[in-house]
């Protein structure tokens, strides 16, 4: 004879809360970026450190709201405005609410007004834009809207900071700038060229130029262009390819002066440039790395290389998004009501392990925070990038860069 066991209405009520709790969807985040084509090194290492990031801060200390993990899912861009909106409305129709993009501010330019667009349509399918990367001022200036945060400093910031070390160097006379046609690019130049102005009036911009963006080659013609130009240092904004094809070209073109530099470091770029660049690239860039900003970061940084051998954490600041909308998250009480994550977002203080505090300015949504120039080298290293015993060591450091400086944003809130 069977037995069977009557369960109380507590008891019953107990297991299905459970089982709802089990089988809870995890906060989607939708990475929309290049995972294929020329600057696929990139995205792919910015994937890797966006699913090491929701594990490491997220999922594996029991996640959100009361154990919701948080999960990335990836949409490969190539690096085409066009295609990205595909992939954005992709993501959208799968209900994912939080979109995450970085390379390429030709492409953030087409998701900001996608996603603004979206959400002035669809007021009960609403989602927030984390750029992590893509640092066009003008995202966060008439571009902006309530939808899009900055988690990475613009370019105007980035060239303020860079600067305020490079007049400092008395015999730096001449100054070439050269980067990637499209949006980014004019901001930089356009940023250091206002910047050397107003603040060495005894500087001369001796080349002013833009190439096309992963289509160049051999960049030999540029260098020696550079070289005759009798340039005492060389700014870029160049990223991915471009970058290796400009570092190498002009230290193997004979060009012996600094190049000051965003993004030249990590996803294969450090390995490829080694030992002829030492002494010779400057980064500006966010996060301590060398000297490591704690033991927390260490830490991640050991766990991180465990997992991915060949890998890099070359964007710290992919942490600060995930720990920040973690925090914004857990003080809307919600994942669903992406206005009230967003209202947390705003203004908000967030200690990051990397070093130094962020804050996401309230009136443009643009984060403000330390910013470090530093130098490619092989000494004082514990963090190398790409296996090759090279990396970045911060030089000097300018605190909460830019954090007065004025913004042309007129948020319009819902």
């Amino acid at each position: 004879m069977k037995k069977f066991m009557k369960l109380s209405a507590v008891s019953a009520l107990s297991l299905v809360i459970g089982a709802s709790a089990a089988f809870a969807e995890n906060i989607k985040i939708a990475f929309i970026d290049p995972l294929s084509g020329p600057f696929a090194s990139t995205g792919t290492n910015g994937l890797h450190q966006f699913e090491f990031a929701v594990d490491q801060m997220v999922n594996d200390k029991g996640g959100v709201l009361g154990g919701t993990n948080m999960e990335i899912v990836a949409f490969d861009n190539k690096i085409s405005p066009k295609e990205s909106l595909i992939q954005l409305q992709v993501a959208i129709d799968q209900g994912i609410r939080y979109i995450a993009q970085g390379n390429s501010s030709g492409v953030a330019n087409a998701i900001t007004e996608a996603v603004n667009k979206h959400n002035r349509r669809n007021p009960d399918n609403r989602v927030l834009f984390l750029n992590y990367a893509a640092v066009d001022p003008a995202l966060t200036n008439d571009k902006c809207n309530f939808w899009h945060f900055r988690f990475d400093a613009n370019a105007d910031i980035k060239m303020d900071a860079l600067t305020d070390v490079m007049v400092a160097i008395d015999d730096m006379k001449k100054v070439y700038i050269i980067g990637q046609d499209y949006s980014f690019g004019k901001a930089v130049a356009a940023a250091a060229v206002k910047n050397l102005s107003a603040k060495r009036n005894d500087v001369e911009i001796v080349g002013n130029e833009l190439h096309p963006i992963g289509k160049v080659k051999d960049f030999t013609p540029y260098s020696r262009k550079i070289i005759a130009s009798g340039a005492d240092a060389v700014i870029t904004g160049n990223w991915g390819t471009d970058m290796v094809g400009l570092g190498k070209s002009l230290i193997e073109s004979g060009y012996d002066g600094p190049i000051y530099t965003y993004y030249a470091a990590g996803s294969g770029i450090t390995a490829a440039l080694g030992e002829s660049a030492k002494g010779r690239i400057r980064l500006i860039s966010q996060g301590d790395i060398n000297p490591i900003g704690s033991d927390e970061a260490r830490a991640t940084y050991t766990a991180f290389k465990a997992k991915h051998p060949d890998g890099n954490i070359d964007q710290s600041r992919i942490f600060n998004v995930i720990g920040m909308l973690a925090k914004a998250i857990e003080g809307a009480g919600t994942a669903d009501d992406v206005v009230a994550v967003a209202g947390q977002l705003e203004g908000m203080e967030y200690d990051s392990m990397w070093g130094g505090k962020l804050f996401m300015r309230p009136q443009d949504h643009q984060i403000i925070q330390n910013m470090n120039v530093g130098v490619h080298t092989n000494e004082g290293i514990e963090f190398d990038y790409d296996n090759s015993g090279f990396g970045v060591l911060t030089e000097s450091t300018v605190e909460m860069a830019s954090m007065d400086s004025p913004t042309t944003c007129e948020m319009k809130r819902p």
